[in-house]
This record gives structure tokens, sequence and C-alpha cells, in this order.
């Protein structure tokens, strides 16, 4: 498979149904800032092997629905096959399992009692980091569930993706024996 095709030369790219957009539709801001965190989440996986494990295999497994999701956002319902619709259906599941992960994960975390300040050493600050994306991701996709275009389980995970990064920073900043920052608000 060739790298580079020139087909996107002039501006436009291809969705996984054929239709041809401009590279500025909101579909491919969607589609990159997702790219960005799937990235972003490689990198904190990274640092983060070799002090959790669990963790790291959560987000190895998040890469991968991320690739799933960006599946499902580049094939348009309304304007796309049922077939092609069916085969990059995100699964809703997806979901739930974060949700585990979260409960699991903040009951080996000491409460929160104030607002945290993103650090935590590297892992934690580049999880930090993919959370915020996470929520631009989450920003770009509300459009498209709003018209209609892209199933609301792509939203909803995005949603939930934050706050299973939230938490995971924090366990990589326990992981690496320092402790969670707090905001102090001015007096």
């Amino acid at each position: 498979m060739k790298i580079y095709t020139k087909t996107g030369d002039k501006g436009t790219s291809s969705l996984y149904n054929g239709q041809r957009k401009p590279k500025d539709d909101i579909t491919f801001e969607a589609l990159g800032s997702v790219d960005e965190l799937n990235s972003i989440v490689g990198m904190a996986l990274e640092y983060l092997e070799p002090v959790d494990k669990e963790t790291a295999r959560e987000l190895e497994s998040i890469q991968n629905s991320l690739f799933d999701l960006g599946a499902a956002v580049a094939t348009p319902l309304d304007a796309s096959s049922e077939r092609r619709v069916a085969k990059t259906a995100f699964d809703a599941d997806k979901t739930a399992e974060l949700e585990r992960w979260i409960d699991g994960h903040t009951a080996r975390l000491p409460p929160l009692k104030q607002f945290i300040l993103p650090g935590g050493g590297h892992a934690g600050a580049t999880l930090h980091l993919a959370r915020s994306v996470c929520r631009r991701a989450e920003r770009a996709v509300v459009p498209l569930v709003r018209d209609g275009v892209t199933d609301p389980a792509v939203g909803i995970f995005l949603n939930r993706l934050s706050d299973y990064l939230f938490t995971a920073a924090r366990m990589a900043a326990q992981a690496a024996g320092t402790k969670d920052r707090l905001y102090f608000p001015p007096r």
C-alpha cells in the first residue's frame, strides 16, 4: 500500500463511503482530533508501561477503540450504505468498560476534595494533555451527532474517555510516587 495517493493535493479527502469533502470540514476536524488523541495516548502508554502495566494495557485497548471510533465518524450515517454503517458501527459497550476501569482506579486513589493541576510525572502530564485533546475531539463530534451524521455512542464514549484519562493521570502520578498537585484559589 502506498503512503501517498496525491488525491488530497487540492484540499479534499475521502470518507469511508467514498464521499470527498474539504479537509477543513467538521468531520475531518473530528477525525484529526481523534488521531491526535490516539497519538498522545500512545505517548502516555510508553511513559506508563514500565510502572503500571494494567493501565498501559487499558490505554492500548483505548487506542484500538479510537481507531474504531474514527471509522464510525468517517462513515456518515446519513450518506453511507447499511453495509458500511454496520461494518463501522461503534460498540457502545466500550463506554461501560471505561466506567469499570474508572471505578476500579478510583477505589485505589485518595478521594478528591478540590481541583488538581495537570502534572504527575511524564505519564500523568501526558494523560492530562490527552484528556484536554479528548474534550476537543468531543466538541468536534457534538455537531455530527446532533445532525444525525454520527452515532451518539461516539460522543458518549469520548465524554467518558476524558473522565477515564483524568483518573488514569492520577493513577500515573501515584505510580510515579508523586502526589496530586492541588489548585489553591486566590484568597
